[in-house]
């Protein structure tokens, strides 16, 4: 049996990103996306996703750091897996600060949450986003260290894809993933990089990759100054946007259609038609 077959005799589910305009307190952020995650689940939502920076956007950079976490200890991890558990659904972490081998610095890292509330994959953002135009000035490499090894888990609907927020300007970190079902892409995109180029890069990685893309955002003027884009959206493996947020606090539910999926690799067999080329050095 094919994968497209196995797809095809699997139900649509409902799925969910969650947009916030996180604070420098994670106390309150994590009433937040307890909140915003049960109305997900209200709503029917079986896979929930969380932005980048969800439990903290500090004042300064460096505010991360004092929440840093080991894995399998830490108040942000516990609260995580206790909204997949009361809930039951799968939740992606968007990312929290984990501590680094690397003095002074955090992994920036989605962990994912099964619905029984079982920390069940982990991957440590590789791309750190670098900006600088007029006053705006981003640098997560000097609190951050790269992550270096790709990630996917398998939900019951098929195989989820890792990224966060820059790597989405990578295209050969999802060509590496293999064949998903569908990508997730937490992040935390400023106000000037998203206007120009979020929902095309989001397009292009769902086109590409035939496969669904769940994003969720950071969405407004946060205490910090920092403005982001929001916009979390879930888009088609036909490059169509189903369902979008554009500022502010909330939640984007779609469907994943498993025969979509499987009519347009049928339709359009790119992924099939790929060749491997050697790049001339």
């Amino acid at each position: 049996m094919t994968p497209d077959n196995v797809h095809s005799r699997i139900s649509p589910t409902c799925i969910a990103a969650v947009q916030m305009i996180s604070t420098p307190h994670p106390a309150e952020n994590i009433a937040t996306a307890g909140r915003l995650v049960a109305q997900a689940a209200q709503q029917g939502a079986q896979l929930v996703l969380l932005p980048e920076y969800w439990p903290i956007m500090g004042m300064e950079e460096s505010d991360k750091l004092a929440h840093a976490e080991s894995a399998g200890s830490g108040p942000l991890q516990a609260a995580m897996a206790e909204m997949a558990r009361q809930n039951g659904v799968w939740l992606v972490g968007g990312t929290l600060p984990m501590a680094a081998p690397e003095s002074g610095k955090v992994m920036n890292t989605t962990l994912v949450f099964d619905p029984q509330g079982s920390c069940v994959c982990h991957y440590d953002k590789i791309h750190l986003f670098g900006f600088t135009k007029g006053d705006e000035s981003y640098d997560e490499s000097r609190t951050i260290v790269p992550g270096a090894e790709v990630a996917t888990f398998v939900a019951p609907f098929g195989r989820v894809g890792l990224s966060v927020c820059y790597d989405l300007r990578f295209p050969e970190l999802y060509r590496a993933m293999g064949e998903c079902a569908l990508i997730v892409v937490p992040a935390a995109f400023t106000y000037t990089t998203g206007r120009a180029h979020w929902e095309i890069l989001l397009r292009a990685r769902a086109i590409e990759n035939q496969c669904y893309v769940l994003a969720a955002a950071q969405g407004g003027v946060h205490p910090n100054g920092r403005r982001t884009w929001g916009h979390s959206m879930l888009i088609d493996p036909w490059g169509e946007i189903k369902a979008v947020l554009a500022e502010g606090e909330g939640v984007v539910v779609g469907e994943f259609d498993p025969q979509l999926l499987a009519r347009v690799r049928e339709n359009l067999p790119a992924l099939r038609h790929r060749k491997l080329v050697t790049p001339v050095l």
